[in-house]
């Protein structure tokens, strides 16, 4: 079986000690959910929050962007490199596929809108619905438990994309463009073991009946296995294509 080479754009660098130094980040997390399937992919991890972007987008056979802690609605030293780079993926129908952060940027870079949630954080397991599903999205599930931890939202899709799924908290949560752009707003990557730290880590920010909610929906079965496979067909497809 050939490798599908993917360069995966990773833009958080924990430095905590707490979480940071006690878990893998966020590229290894993916590639430890896409290691449980059958398809092998030959990995490049690109330093993104450090200002490294693909210079050529034919280095990789696709690309992902993953989730971090920082604002997509803020400026960094590698927003613009980024925007132009998501630009550049959609012009050449290169396959990406982008997660929370991810997820937003690629909104934002298409001409879609973000904005900071009125009701705060969004955290804990929540049940996104797909009532838009793309032929990858299989095995089909209707509902979807996922790990959501994000406070920014995308409010607005851009032109060309169609919303996949919602969720209570998040009416945007994942959206396509074509079949070459696939999001999602929760974390798939994510662990019982790390959202749980991440939690104990950052609930003393949050208003004590939310954290106590966000706690209670870890005893659910998070499905972040059956988003990974979606990942996978998404890239299969595009390249197929």
């Amino acid at each position: 079986m050939n490798r599908i080479r993917l360069g995966i754009l990773q833009t958080n660098h924990d430095k905590s000690v707490a979480v940071g130094d006690a878990f893998p980040d966020d590229a290894h997390r993916f590639r430890d959910l896409f290691d449980q399937q059958e398809q092998r992919f030959q990995y490049r991890v690109y330093m993104t929050i450090g200002g490294e972007v693909p210079i050529d987008i034919d280095e990789q056979d696709a690309y992902m962007i993953t989730g971090s802690p920082l604002s997509v609605l803020d400026e960094y030293g590698f927003t613009d490199a980024l925007m132009d780079f998501i630009r550049r993926c959609d012009a050449a129908k290169k396959p990406l596929f982008g997660a929370c952060f991810g997820h937003q940027a690629i909104a934002l870079a298409l001409g879609g809108k973000v904005a900071r949630s009125e009701n705060g954080y969004n955290v804990g397991i929540e049940e996104t619905t797909f009532d838009n599903p793309k032929s990858w999205m299989t095995p089909s599930h209707s509902k979807l438990p996922l790990y959501m931890f994000h406070e920014d939202a995308v409010t607005q899709l851009p032109e060309g994309c169609v919303r996949l799924g919602s969720s209570n908290g998040c009416e945007n949560a994942s959206f396509a463009k074509g079949n070459h752009i696939f999001t999602t707003q929760a974390h798939p990557e994510f662990s019982h073991e790390f959202m749980s730290c991440v939690l104990k880590f950052t609930e003393s920010s949050l208003p004590e009946a939310q954290a106590k909610s966000a706690w209670a929906s870890l005893d659910l079965k998070q499905r972040g296995d059956v988003y990974g496979v979606w990942c996978t067909n998404f890239f299969k497809q595009a390249l197929e294509r």
